[in-house]
Parts: C-alpha cells; structure tokens; sequence
C-alpha cells in the first residue's frame, strides 16, 4: 500500500542534538577520505496531513565542525572553505518530499558559504520507539546525498600534477537523525 503522509503523527518533531550526526566525507590526495561533522544541528520536521504539506528545516552552525584535526579543522572554517566568520549558519529548507514507507526523497534548499542551491537526499525511515529514559516517542531516519564544493563557491585547491587535485568536488552527505515528538500535553 503506497500512503502520501510520513508515518508520523501530524506536529514538529525536533531533532535531538546527542542523537543526531550530519557528517560529511571527501576524497583527499584521491587515496584516502576525510570524514568530518557538524557538532551544532538544529532541525525540525513539521509532518502534516500528507507529504505536500511536510516540512524539513535545519540549521548548522559551521564553527562546530569536527574532523578530528585542530588544523584542518581551523583551515575549514577560514575563508578558503565556509568562511564561518561571515556565513556562520548552513541551512536547509524542504521543497518536496517524495516516497512512502521506510524509503524517501527529500529535496530542498542548501544554503551554504552564502549560496543556496537544490540539493537531493536520500531518506530511510527506521521507525518509532520509546525512549525509556523520559518516555517520549522517539524516530530514526538516516540520508545520504552529495554537493559539488564548486557550486558554493567553495574553491580551495592544490594541483598534484597531471589531473589530480589535493581535496575532491565532491562531498558525499550522511545525516543520521532522531527525532523527538511532539509534546501531547
């Protein structure tokens, strides 16, 4: 049975920061991947009657990213990558959801390095439970997509000699998100 609501009852459900990973890998010296993280992510989903009237909204906060070296870490953050003093938030709005069950389309809006572009993601839903802890319904979806650095205006870059380059376009996306009902009181 195909439905055109997400299997969720209808409110915002907020995405829990502990329980919510948006990472990121990219491809370096064309050998090895970087992976990294935004440790600071806040989301909602408005889930409504049925998909068309659903929402995904997200905000990252770029000073948070984490790749496991202080440096690199720094160098991300200047204005060779995110320019994190200026552009300190990236965010994404919803524009369509498509799909039904456990698997979704989710496109939107990324706005990143003061530069917005659509972007397309792939969404697995993993179900609802209880969280004992407080009780509260908990949802679990995972994503995955990609971007082109280039169309944020992202540039930074060393020629290796021939066609290779030191850090790839490419970005792959993976977002693992909980989300916590909406409070029925």
């Amino acid at each position: 049975m195909t439905t055109n609501s997400l299997p969720l009852a209808p409110g915002t459900w907020n995405a829990d920061p502990s329980h919510t990973t948006v990472g990121f890998t990219v491809r370096h010296l064309g050998l090895s991947k970087v992976r990294g993280r935004f440790d600071g992510v806040d989301s909602t989903v408005v889930v409504g009657d049925d998909l068309a009237s659903s929402k995904v909204d997200a905000k990252i906060e770029l000073g948070t990213v984490a790749t496991g070296n202080s440096d690199r870490d720094a160098h991300l953050k200047s204005s060779d990558f995110f320019n994190a003093d200026t552009n300190p938030q990236m965010t994404f709005t919803s524009t369509e959801i498509r799909g039904d069950g456990e698997e979704y389309t989710l496109l939107g809006d990324l706005t990143l390095n003061g530069v917005t572009k659509p972007v397309e993601l792939d969404v697995e839903f993993f179900g609802t439970s209880v969280f004992p802890a407080d009780q509260s319904t908990r949802a679990g979806f995972s994503a995955t997509g990609s971007l082109s650095r280039k169309d944020f205006g992202i540039e930074f870059n060393m020629a290796l000699g021939g066609d290779k380059v030191m850090i790839s376009d490419k970005v792959a996306l993976e977002l693992d998100v909980q989300l916590v009902a909406p409070s029925t009181d």
